[in-house]
């Protein structure tokens, strides 16, 4: 805490405003807490929170300029002790992970009923941890996964957009030849039969977005 007569000082960070109202709208109803800022895309997240050093962040997954994944990196690289609690609408199992990864402290869904979001932010301002049990249970089930590599991620990013290899090719200046044996890898990497369900299984995983 600092000052605000000791509140908890909250950055929320979210590329949608009728969320950021919402949101702030339950924060500053809490005797304890007050919104020391809003902001609309993750590079905006990252200059906030260096101006004000909130107690705690709550940080969406998807905003543009910068993800909330690449900002929630780059606060805790510069402030190791930044308190982040993820709240998002995507609850694939490598979201999950990479967020919890970068180092957010919880990992939330949109849809979570105000209780559980001011307990989420009480416990994360402490030090700890919050992750539901709906959650945990998604990051227990995730199977094992040799690791993509940034190219073969590339390669399923722009499958994922739905284009045929040789535009694939030229999107990523390789051959052909190159981004068939990228899908070739991919496919025995993550367990699947064809590009198909590797899109699918990318999906539902959140290794991949489709707006991506």
């Amino acid at each position: 805490m600092d000052d605000n007569n000791g509140k908890m000082r909250i950055l929320i960070a979210d590329d949608h405003f009728v969320v950021r109202i919402g949101l702030a709208a339950v924060i500053d109803s809490q005797p304890d807490m007050i919104v020391v800022d809003q902001a609309e895309n993750g590079q905006q997240a990252v200059d906030l929170f260096t101006k004000h050093k909130p107690d705690v962040v709550l940080m969406d997954l998807r905003m543009p300029v910068l993800s909330g994944l690449e900002a929630t990196k780059r606060i805790r690289r510069e402030y190791p002790d930044a308190r982040i609690v993820v709240l998002t609408t995507f609850d694939g199992d490598e979201d999950i992970y990479r967020a919890l990864e970068a180092g957010a402290g919880a990992y939330l869904l949109k849809h979570t009923l105000k209780d559980e979001l001011i307990a989420a932010i009480k416990t994360v301002h402490q030090g700890k941890r919050y992750i539901p049990t709906g959650v945990a249970m998604r990051l227990a089930e995730r199977p094992p996964l040799s690791d993509l590599t940034e190219r073969e991620l590339d390669v399923l990013r722009l499958m994922a957009r739905g284009l045929p290899n040789s535009d694939i090719a030229a999107t990523l200046s390789i051959s052909v030849g190159t981004v068939k044996t990228h899908i070739n890898r991919i496919l025995s990497k993550m367990g699947v039969r064809d590009r198909t369900q590797a899109v699918t299984t990318a999906i539902q995983r959140g290794l991949v977005h489709p707006s991506q």
